[in-house]
């Protein structure tokens, strides 16, 4: 604290009357705006860490020179003081808390009341009838609306609209609707498609398929062939809705969240699964003071965005929370019905993880990507080396392989409009010893140069080598050889722990390294051009792996001959898709059995 805030608050005397209850305090400036608010399981304890000589982090000593009072409250439980806090963080938005600014409520499908019920999309305080959901956005609400309509036909129009219909409207016409306001279906048939509505919507899709299978037949068998045919289009609706979703039989209602920050940035990917199935994602980016760990921004984001929204049975985490069991309690509450978090979860789970996570890591590129412009990036990385010129035209070459196998050059091209993707190139590194990335760099630099020499291309203004000095060295040899010259020549080696923002820079002539700000944008510029160059190169070597082992992959599973081989590829189509399927579809092939289909499963996994 700054000498005058400390003539203001005395710690000593403060702490001496806080109690050692759980509560909420509010840390407040000279003007009386709140800058901070927390809870505590003991207010005396977690304030106390506030006033102590070492081991606060930036943020926390910033935060705590503008202190000059905290009001505490006392509350009767943890649980309690994570509500109270979550609704003064809503009510305040301090400056040094984690914001969600999202003040939407969940959308639902409501099933009305009514003789011939209507459904609609809702928000807000509940009516009468009955209520789907909830939804994660809008778009995914309308989008069931439309399959709803599609596939049972019940109305979706205004109360007051229906009553003064004489003759039926457009939606009947494009087989939207069955025209009840004009009685074209009778009351009973009506609540037979509602009920199908009903359970489509609870989830119990399977169940519906097999009665509307059933009910084709028998129509058929009484020679009831416009039935027939209606239930037959409603079949084939439903599996092409059905179909669209990956489905793990078993799986109850399941949230899946994952943090990934980046330069002062965070994204909480959220991927909703209800029944099993993939509903929908979003991706949400909260304000963060700085040097907010990850597990405290989860942490945020949960309190405040299930605080007006339900939360399913499960939430998978990506990391562990230190209050876990406090914000698994007042889910619990809220919902009135046990809520668990699993930031360890097993097999199907994981795997969702896992998608959550490279979508938070993708979603947040993507932002980063759009607030400045390449213009700007470009300008930033010409002052951050001083160089006389903005370069126009960035290369970067990345060399990709496995133990020597199939190594792949790849060499990405970026303007001041971003990715030049027409003048990518790949090259299959011939004649080299495994692991040698020396001489890959050597060979790659002198076909790309030697071509553009000749064939007198155009020249980079930059080019960025994924490598420290020696892999520099080879660039700079071979430029020396070709007599090229006004190429500025810059090494990219991951820093310590390899972790981004961390990155070494080396130049020609130069011995030691030079750095730059992890959140500068011309660091985020050249992480970006050489995360580009990584991407394309391990694609490349990853189809050249592919390749070799397309021909042979099924002969060498144990089990797999001749006739199952044959089988597989005639009823997937391909190795590719072969590939796409689970242990359930493959089990689904004539001669597969279950143990069977999980042996090639794991064999193509292990080897794609």
């Amino acid at each position: 604290m700054s000498e005058s805030n400390q003539r203001r608050f005395d710690p000593k005397t403060f702490l001496s009357h806080v109690a050692t209850l759980p509560g909420v305090y509010q840390m407040r400036d000279s003007d009386g705006t709140v800058l901070y608010v927390g809870k505590a399981k003991n207010l005396r304890s977690r304030l106390s860490s506030y006033f102590r000589e070492s081991g606060m982090s930036g943020k926390t000593r910033v935060l705590m020179r503008q202190v000059v009072d905290i009001d505490t409250t006392i509350t009767h439980s943890e649980t309690e003081a994570l509500i109270l806090e979550n609704n003064l963080i809503k009510t305040h938005l301090p400056k040094y808390n984690i914001l969600l600014r999202d003040d939407k409520s969940y959308p639902y499908i409501h099933l009305s009341a009514h003789a011939f019920p209507r459904l609609t999309l809702h928000r807000g305080a509940r009516k009468d009838g009955e209520y789907f959901g909830p939804y994660p956005n809008v778009q995914a609400a309308r989008y069931a609306l439309e399959i709803l309509a599609k596939v049972f036909r019940v109305r979706q129009c205004e109360d007051s609209y229906f009553a003064s219909r004489s003759r039926p409207c457009l939606q009947y016409q494009i087989e939207r609707c069955y025209a009840p306001c004009v009685d074209y279906i009778d009351r009973a048939a009506y609540a037979e498609t509602v009920a199908h509505t009903r359970d489509f919507l609870n989830g119990k899709s399977d169940m519906l398929l097999q009665e509307l299978t059933t009910k084709m037949e028998a129509a058929a068998e009484n020679r009831a062939y416009e039935q027939a045919a209606l239930l037959r289009d409603q079949l084939i609706q439903l599996r092409k809705t059905t179909e669209k979703q990956h489905m793990v039989a078993g799986e109850a209602d399941v949230d899946v969240l994952a943090v990934a920050t980046a330069y002062g940035e965070a994204c909480v990917q959220v991927l909703f699964y209800r029944d099993g199935h993939n509903v929908t994602s979003q991706a949400y980016y909260p304000k963060l003071p700085e040097e907010t760990p990850e597990a405290d921004i989860l942490a945020a984001f949960i309190t405040q965005y299930y605080h007006e929204r339900h939360a399913p049975p499960q939430l998978i985490l990506n990391h562990e929370l230190a209050d876990a069991d406090t914000i698994a309690a007042w889910l619990s509450e809220k919902n009135g019905r046990k809520t668990t978090l699993n930031s360890h979860p097993r097999d199907t789970r994981r795997k969702w993880l896992e998608l959550a996570e490279e979508n938070a890591k993708l979603s947040l590129g993507l932002r980063l990507t759009g607030k400045l412009t390449m213009q700007q990036r470009f300008a930033a990385l010409a002052e951050a080396f001083a160089w006389p010129d903005i370069p126009e035209r960035l290369e970067c070459i990345d060399i990709s392989h496995t133990q020597g196998e199939a190594t792949v050059a790849s060499c990405v091209v970026f303007d001041h409009r971003g990715a030049l993707k027409s003048d990518y190139r790949r090259y299959n590194i011939r004649d080299v010893a495994a692991g040698d990335d020396y001489a890959a760099i050597r060979q790659t630099v002198s076909r790309r140069f030697e071509r553009i020499r000749k064939e007198d291309g155009v020249l980079p203004d930059v080019l960025f080598i994924d490598g420290g000095k020696g892999q520099l060295r080879q660039a700079v040899e071979v430029f020396n050889e070709l007599g090229i010259s006004g190429v500025h020549l810059v090494g990219v080696a991951k820093g310590q722990g390899r972790k981004a923002g961390l990155e070494q820079f080396w130049f020609p002539h130069e011995e030691t390294a030079r750095y730059l700000p992890p959140d500068s944008q011309a660091m985020q510029l050249i992480v970006q051009i050489r995360d580009e160059a990584h991407r394309f190169a391990i694609t490349g070597h990853r189809a050249g792996r592919a390749k070799n082992s397309k021909r042979s992959v099924l002969e060498q599973i144990p089990g797999v001959g001749a006739k199952r081989r044959q089988a597989l590829l005639k009823y997937f189509g391909g190795l590719a898709q072969i590939r796409l399927a689970g242990v359930e579809e493959l089990a689904r092939v004539p001669g597969v059995s279950e143990t069977l289909a999980k042996e090639i499963y794991a064999t193509l996994h292990e080897r794609g």
